[in-house]
C-alpha cells in the first residue's frame, strides 16, 4: 500500500472473494441449458440428417423428437475422411443458443467427407431451430393468456416460401386533412391512423372513409402521460364501437395491459403490431414479443443493412419495414411551441392549424415539428425521407409513412415501391414547403 497511511485511517474492502463466488454461481443457475440428445448419420449415398430428443427433465420437451435432414450427400474422401471428432465439435456449438447437447451418437460411415463442412454448422443451426420452434408451440397450446388481443399466427408466414411474394402495402397517415378526398387513396393493404384523431370529432367523416375503405389499424403514441389513461380508454373504446378496426400499433410496451382491459359490446379480437420503438434487434426478443400475443413486428430503422437482413430472415412473426418516409429523430414530452413562447402563456393552439412548423440547423437543413395537442408532445422528423427498395429484404410488409405528401404522391410512392434502386441511405426527396421557422 503506497501513500500517508496512518493509524485510525478508514479502509475499503473493492471486492471478495466469497461475494465472487456466489455471483459465479448464480449465473450457472440462472443460464442452465436445456439438455438434447442427438443421433447424427453420415452415410454413403445418405443425406445428412439428425435425430434430435431430450436429455433433460422439463415437461416442455418430454416428446421432442425432431428429424432434421439437408440436400447434402457425403462423397468418398480423397485425402483426410471425416471424423467423429471434427463431427462433434461442429455440433457441440451451442453457445448461443439455450440448448447443449449431452450426448451425440454418430453414425460415420468410413472414408467419407462433406462438400462442405459448413452443413454441420447449417445442421445444427436448423435442428435447434426446429426445438425451439416446438418448445413455442408447446407453449401456444398449453398457455391460456387473458387477453383480447391475442391473435392466431398466420401459419403460411411461416413458411419460406412466401419470403418470394411481394409484401403487402401499410401505410401510415401521420398527419390527417379533412380537406383530402382519401377515397382515392389505391393498393393499400393496411392503415394507420394515429390515436388523436379519433378523439377530434372533425376527423369522423374522413375517419368513417378510410376504416370502411382499408384494415385499419389505431396507431398508439411513443409518449404516455398523466392523462394518457383516460384518453386511451375514453377514445379507443369509442373507436372500436364506431369505426372498424382490425389491431392497433404498440410503441410502447405499457399499451399491452391498457388492451387487455379494454370493454365493448361484442367480442372482438385485434391483431397487434410492435412498432420500431421495441428496437427488435435480435431473436430472442421476437420470441418474446410472440408470447405476448404479437403478431408483427417493424424493424428499426437504425438498423444496418446486414443486421436487418438477418431479422429478416426469422420465421416467428410477420415483419414490417419501413420503406418510405421521414423518421422521428426525437420525441419530447412537453409542446415545442409553446416553449418558444408562440403559444404561452394563453395557448392559441396553432399546432391544429394548416401551418407547418420545423427546425433548422446551421447547415439550412429542416427538420419537420409534429406537435401532438391532445398529450403536449412534440415530434422532430428528420430533414431526409428514407427511401428503401422492398425487393432487398425478404419481408411480409413494406410501410410507407406519410407526413404532407397529397394523394397523388401517396398513390405515386406506393406504385414505385417495385421499381426504384435500392438506396439505402437516405436521400432528399423533397423539401419542406416555406412556414413559420422555429429556432
Amino acid at each position: 500500500m503506497k501513500g500517508n497511511i496512518n493509524l485510525g485511517d478508514k479502509i475499503y474492502k473493492l471486492s471478495s472473494k466469497s461475494d465472487l463466488l456466489v455471483a459465479r454461481e448464480s449465473y450457472k443457475k440462472e443460464n442452465r441449458k436445456v439438455l438434447l440428445n442427438g443421433k447424427v448419420t453420415i452415410q454413403k449415398g445418405q443425406p445428412l440428417s439428425i435425430v434430435v430428443k431430450s436429455a433433460s427433465n422439463l415437461p416442455l420437451y418430454k416428446n421432442l423428437n425432431i428429424t432434421c435432414q439437408l440436400d447434402c450427400i457425403p462423397i468418398e474422401a480423397k485425402n483426410k475422411p471425416l471424423d467423429k471428432q471434427t463431427v462433434s465439435k461442429q455440433l457441440s456449438k451451442t453457445s448461443s443458443t439455450p440448448y447443449q447437447f449431452k450426448k451425440i451418437d454418430i453414425q460415420l460411415e468410413d472414408n467419407l467427407f462433406l462438400p462442405k463442412l459448413s452443413m454441420l454448422n447449417e445442421l445444427r443451426r436448423t435442428s435447434l431451430e426446429n426445438v425451439e420452434k416446438y418448445a413455442l408451440e408447446q407453449i401456444a397450446r398449453k398457455s391460456q393468456v387473458n387477453t383480447k388481443c391475442r391473435t392466431k399466427i398466420d401459419q403460411k408466414s411461416n413458411n419460406k416460401d412466401t419470403k418470394k411474394h411481394t409484401p403487402k402495402i401499410t401505410l401510415l397517415l401521420n398527419l390527417l386533412n379533412p380537406e383530402l378526398d382519401y377515397s382515392k387513396l389505391d393498393l393499400v393493404d393496411d392503415l394507420y391512423i394515429p390515436l388523436k384523431y379519433f378523439a377530434d370529432r372533425k376527423y369522423e367523416n374522413t375517419l368513417k372513409t378510410l376504416t370502411q375503405k382499408f384494415t385499419t389499424y389505431i396507431y398508439l403514441p411513443t409518449i404516455k402521460k398523466i392523462n394518457y389513461r383516460n384518453l386511451f380508454y375514453n377514445n379507443v373504446e369509442k373507436a372500436i364501437n364506431q369505426y372498424k378496426i382490425r389491431g392497433f400499433i404498440l410503441s410502447n410496451i405499457g399499451n399491452i395491459q391498457l388492451l387487455n382491459n379494454l370493454s365493448f359490446d361484442t367480442d372482438k379480437t385485434f391483431k397487434i403490431v410492435a412498432n420500431y420503438t421495441f428496437n427488435v434487434f435480435n431473436t430472442n426478443t421476437i420470441i418474446e414479443l410472440k408470447k405476448l400475443g404479437i403478431s408483427r413486428f417493424t424493424i428499426s430503422p437504425e438498423l444496418d443493412k446486414a443486421s436487418t437482413l438477418n431479422l429478416c430472415n426469422t420465421n416467428y412473426l410477420q415483419k414490417e419495414l419501413i420503406v418510405y418516409g421521414r423518421i422521428p429523430l426525437l420525441n419530447m414530452n412537453y409542446c415545442l411551441l409553446g416553449k418558444t413562447d408562440l403559444c404561452d402563456p394563453a395557448c392559441k393552439q396553432l399546432c391544429k392549424t394548416n401551418h407547418t412548423y420545423y427546425l433548422k440547423d446551421r447547415l439550412n437543413m429542416k427538420f419537420k415539428i409534429l406537435p401532438d395537442n391532445i398529450q403536449t408532445v412534440t415530434t422532430v422528423f428528420n430533414s431526409k425521407t428514407t427511401c428503401i427498395s422492398p425487393k432487398q429484404f425478404p419481408i411480409d410488409y413494406a410501410r410507407i409513412d406519410i407526413l404532407d405528401e397529397s394523394i397523388s404522391e401517396i398513390n405515386h410512392i406506393i406504385c414505385a415501391m417495385g421499381t426504384f434502386p435500392f438506396a439505402h441511405d437516405r436521400v432528399e426527396i423533397r423539401d419542406v414547403p416555406k412556414s413559420p421557422l422555429i429556432g
